[in-house]
């Protein structure tokens, strides 16, 4: 009775740990932001390497495909790809299966997109392609030859689609959601770079919100090392945060006027002006409590302000004083 307890909270341990594994691995899509020029077939070529694919991108983002699916610069639309998946100990195809497409059911899409046998499980550390089921809402004129047609470029390919919605007749209803489970819907190398990216991008935001969440966290302690006099803490705290990059804005004003009132109380004119003028840069309008500021440390500032104002209107002129280019041919810029 023990060893048999025993074996079962182990599976049930092992099918909790799977499925927590297999769900991470379970993100379909990435996002592409249209640009000018693009179309709904120049995006599909370019993720996919088949144009005719912009189906697949009409059905998941719900978009008319009527009319040749127009579209906008700056939408967002959602890049269906097919999944990938690390097969763990004690997985099955039924696991699998109710994991990804929600019934077990269809194991035999997994199956056959791996040259499976039904009866086998599949092996651990094999990696598994999962076809991806794009959503197809039915329209009016719709038929399921018609479907395979538009999917699979083969109007006699209905067994699949049948299949896999348990469909029994050839009889469908406009507005019903069908599933086509696409076993090719793979990323071309562009498009596996450019899901990289978004990944890694994602990746590295929430890197750099958590590191400006603990530069915030230190900003209290940097400001009591001033207050109470502790100038050469200060200033090697308030260096070391801005060497760690990634800082917001406000964090960069805080910590170079910490910085730069150091510096004063150190002797360091220069330094401290210097600092003045980075936290300037960041907030042109800053300015310091009079009534809590040393005189010293007004002055400083002070002189600080001028330059930085001195050197904005330099630029000012600067850049009035460039001569726009010499227009040739009706209006055209001379060529250099």
């Amino acid at each position: 009775m023990m060893r048999t307890l025993i074996a079962a909270t182990t599976t049930l341990l092992l099918a909790l740990t799977t499925l927590c594994v297999s769900t991470a691995s379970a993100d379909w899509n990435i996002v592409h932001v249209v640009r000018p020029g693009e179309t709904l077939a120049s995006i599909a070529q370019h993720y996919y390497g088949q144009a005719r694919r912009e189906s697949v991108l009409v059905s998941e983002n719900g978009l008319n495909s009527q009319g040749g699916s127009p579209i906008v610069v700056g939408l967002r639309l959602d890049i269906p790809a097919v999944a990938f998946h690390r097969v763990q100990e004690g997985e099955t195809w039924s696991v699998l299966a109710k994991l990804y497409y929600g019934e077990a059911s269809r194991a035999y899409a997994i199956i056959e997109a791996n040259a499976g046998a039904p009866g086998d499980h599949p092996d651990p550390g094999a990696e598994l392609l999962i076809p991806y089921p794009v959503r197809h809402v039915v329209g009016q004129t719709d038929t399921l030859r018609s479907i395979a047609k538009l999917y699979y470029d083969d109007e006699d390919a209905t067994a699949p689609i049948r299949r896999f919605n348990t469909i029994k007749r050839n009889r469908i209803q406009r507005g019903q959601i069908l599933l086509v489970p696409l076993p090719d819907l793979k990323l071309t190398d562009k498009g596996k770079a450019a899901a990289h990216a978004q990944a890694q991008a994602a990746l590295n935001g929430g890197d750099i919100r958590d590191k400006q969440a603990a530069i915030a966290a230190e900003l209290p302690v940097l400001r009591e090392h001033v207050r109470r006099g502790r100038f050469a803490e200060a200033v090697a705290m308030a260096n070391r945060l801005l060497g760690q990059g990634d800082l917001t804005g406000n964090q960069m004003v805080t910590i170079h006027r910490e910085l730069g009132t150091a510096y004063v109380a150190l002797g360091s004119e220069p330094l401290a002006i210097a600092a003045f003028l980075q936290a300037l840069a960041q907030q042109p309008d800053l300015e310091l409590d009079t009534a809590r500021t040393s005189p010293k440390v007004l002055a400083q500032f002070q002189r600080a302000r001028e330059q930085f104002q001195k050197e904005r209107e330099a630029a000012a002129q600067r850049e009035a004083q460039r001569s726009p280019e010499p227009l040739v041919d009706g209006g055209a810029p001379k060529p250099r």
